[in-house]
């Protein structure tokens, strides 16, 4: 346990993060290389939990826009979370992580329902703990599902894993100019735009000085890094002690 600056973590993955590099789905690979990724920190003691997004098979807010009821909508995008829950929890107990499966929506057969108490005992009990079907709740999105389940549970940190290496001025993929921040606040991811985290889910950080470390998923062993420390991705947080204090250009 020496060495660790984070004991009890939040992993938030996108749907499409499962998606690897196909446009839709699962890809079996880009799973068990997710899943061996946590192995390695279950294993240096890291308590894990995993919020994951649904948007690799339905997106709510994409069907909303086109007609649907925005509540149904968001319901099939809860259960789609569903499914890359199980794929993940069956790639994670391949790599001899025992784990389990916590749904809003209550569905016994799949998961067991979500329970706060029980999920940390999960935890402490060194079982990485999926957390599934977003908050129950139409209207919220995963993101805000990563940030409430993480301050309910006490985890220190959230992990937002994304395609970049951290939080830019705007979309690195299109603008060439584009500055990394090192670190930057809350405040200022809000006033920017920055598209860390939705505004419900970066103001219910703030508000309870929780700090989140946006990193690239594809780099091998950076998950290990987060928790050892090591300066990767991006810190968002405040000037309260909880995280960054200025931005570096």
């Amino acid at each position: 346990m020496k060495g660790l600056k984070y004991k009890r973590i939040l992993l938030k993955l996108s749907g499409e993060a499962l998606m690897g590099d196909k446009g839709y789905g699962i890809d079996s690979s880009t799973v068990d290389f997710m899943a061996e990724e946590i192995r390695k920190v279950v294993d240096m003691g890291v308590e894990v939990a995993i919020v994951i997004g649904g948007g690799n098979i339905f997106r709510g807010v994409e069907a909303s826009v086109k007609g649907m009821e925005r509540a149904s909508a968001d319901y099939m995008g809860m259960l789609a979370t569903v499914i890359n829950a199980l794929a993940l929890q069956n790639a994670l107990e391949k790599h001899g992580v025992p784990t389990r499966v916590q749904s809003a929506i209550e569905m016994r057969e799949l998961a067991e329902p979500y329970i706060r108490r029980r999920a940390i005992r999960h935890l402490e009990k060194g079982r990485a703990v999926i957390f599934a079907a977003g908050t129950g709740n139409p209207y919220f999105t995963t993101d805000t599902a990563a940030a409430l389940r993480a301050m309910e549970i006490g985890a220190e940190v959230i992990l937002k894993a994304t395609k970049v290496d951290g939080v830019y001025s705007s979309d690195p993929v299109k603008d060439l100019k584009a500055k990394k921040y090192n670190t930057v606040s809350y405040i200022e991811v809000l006033k920017k735009g920055l598209g860390v985290m939705d505004s419900t889910a970066i103001s219910l950080c703030m508000d309870n000085s929780l700090p989140i470390v946006v990193f690239n998923l594809r780099g091998k062993g950076n998950i290990k890094k987060v928790v050892e420390g090591k300066k990767i991705g991006t810190l968002v947080g405040g000037n309260n002690g909880a995280g960054a204090k200025k931005k570096n250009h």
